[in-house]
């Protein structure tokens, strides 16, 4: 899992069937300081109601995602797990 800062929705008006129904959002990853770390990627919302601005935490491992989606051939690598409320460093 890793600490991301929701960028902003992406809008696709045709995608991979996998995709169908599930939010995408741009995501760039932060450190412990909530300062940005390395370059920005797309995650799947999981029923999180993530938002831009939000911090949240994403699951960057395609098997695991898998396991929470319930389906095991699913193209799905990042997924938003939940919003973070606070983060104490």
């Amino acid at each position: 899992m890793i600490l991301c800062r929701v960028l902003g929705t992406i809008t696709a008006t045709i995608k991979h069937p996998a995709f169908a129904g599930r939010k995408l959002m741009v995501v760039q990853p932060l450190d412990e300081h909530q300062q940005p770390q390395g370059k920005s990627f797309i995650a799947v919302d999981h029923s999180s109601s993530a938002g831009p601005g939000d911090v949240v935490l994403v699951m960057r491992e395609g098997n695991g995602v898998r396991q929470i989606l319930g389906d095991k051939m699913l193209p799905i690598r990042s997924l938003i797990v939940g919003v973070v409320d606070e983060v104490d460093v």
